[in-house]
């Protein structure tokens, strides 16, 4: 089959690689749509630094068992067609179904740290949807509600990234949020936002067409951070309600910049990977006494439910969309999602060639 293939750090490639074959548990699928997601960026440029990082973590860094020597293919925002079951296999989906799955296969592993193994990025041995075929755990794959787009239904994986960050937060309906970054995870905390309703949302970005999209998705207000920054916006139409400021960008300085904007008793979560060695003042946040939450993905009620919200178009991701490739214009859509004023989320569809 085809796929766009990551051969060592920074390097990716579109070659033949052999079919996947499903073992007991496992259902072979044939991949319908992936969207791009930022982290597939950021590990193509840093995969030996996050792989030495998992490392570090231990169990909880999936990355440490990656050979780097070895084929990766990526991509975990996926839709797909199942075309058939493993020995043994029972699930709650048929042959031509349209799915979707958290990015995870259960190994059968009774080691509690080794259950579960990523799909995608971080695993030799479980290829993502960059591939024309791929192998999903049975129990996991979720059928996509009928009258679904499943080129929509893809970006369930990106947009649970950001209900989570919100659920995370601690926020409430009516208090106030600040949303620093527009970019695809940006975009999604404050779709969730609007869900939830708070009330303002505020977003910052550099460029004008995600500041566009966040005003579509949901934000009552979009800034250029170079003209105004986000808080005097927030203090501007607001200013009393209670703030939290999601940091979504996930560079060297964003944290600090956000502890010294938040307001004394203000929360701030972090949702943007930031992959270099940062430097923050602990003492602003001791002087104002500031909350700092991180998060990570969603769990797998936050999937679902998002699922049934695009599906019932309470999520209109079509926005979102900005274009689709076939399998060998993945390399040069990497390269594209580097300029953020022309590409918001590109879906990899193996159909276009």
């Amino acid at each position: 089959m085809r796929a766009a293939v990551m051969r060592g750090a920074g390097n990716l490639v579109v070659d033949d690689v052999p079919d996947p074959k499903p073992g007991p548990g496992q259902i072979l699928v044939r991949t319908i749509a992936c969207g791009i997601c930022g982290s597939d960026l950021h590990f193509l440029r840093y995969a030996n630094e996050m792989v030495e990082l998992a490392e570090e973590l231990g169990p909880l860094g999936s990355p440490g068992r990656l050979d780097l020597k070895r084929d990766i293919v990526m991509g975990h925002e996926f839709s797909a067609e199942v075309l058939e079951f493993g020995k043994d296999t029972q699930g709650t989906v048929a042959v031509g179904d349209s799915v979707v799955s958290i990015p995870a296969m259960l190994t059968g592993s009774s080691d509690p740290d080794n259950m579960i193994e990523p799909i995608g990025a971080y695993s030799n041995t479980y290829g993502g949807g960059y591939a024309e075929y791929m192998l999903l755990s049975a129990p996991l794959a979720l059928n996509i509600p009928d009258g679904c787009d499943p080129r929509h239904a893809a970006l369930t994986e990106p947009m649970a990234v950001g209900l989570h960050a919100v659920n995370r937060s601690g926020i409430k309906a009516g208090e106030a949020a600040v949303v620093l970054g527009a970019g695809p995870v940006g975009l999604a905390v404050i779709s969730a936002l609007r869900r939830l309703g708070a009330e303002p949302i505020v977003a910052a970005d550099f460029s004008p067409g995600r500041r566009a999209l966040a005003k579509t998705i949901g934000a009552h207000e979009a800034v250029d951070p170079r003209e105004e920054p986000a808080i005097e916006a927030w203090r501007r139409i607001d200013g009393v309600k209670p703030l939290v400021i999601y940091e979504a960008v996930g560079v060297p300085g964003m944290l600090d910049q956000a502890m010294r904007a938040a307001p004394r008793g203000g929360r701030v979560l972090v949702v943007g990977a930031c992959m270099e060695n940062d430097t923050v003042r602990p003492l602003i946040g001791v002087g104002k006494e500031l909350e700092i939450r991180f998060s990570l993905a969603y769990d797998p009620f936050e999937f679902a439910s998002t699922l049934n919200a695009i599906a019932s178009g309470e999520i209109d991701v079509r926005p979102l969309i900005t274009d689709e490739v076939g399998i060998a214009g993945v390399p040069q859509a990497f390269e594209d999602l580097g300029r953020p004023d022309e590409h918001c989320k590109i879906l990899v569809e193996p159909e276009l060639g």
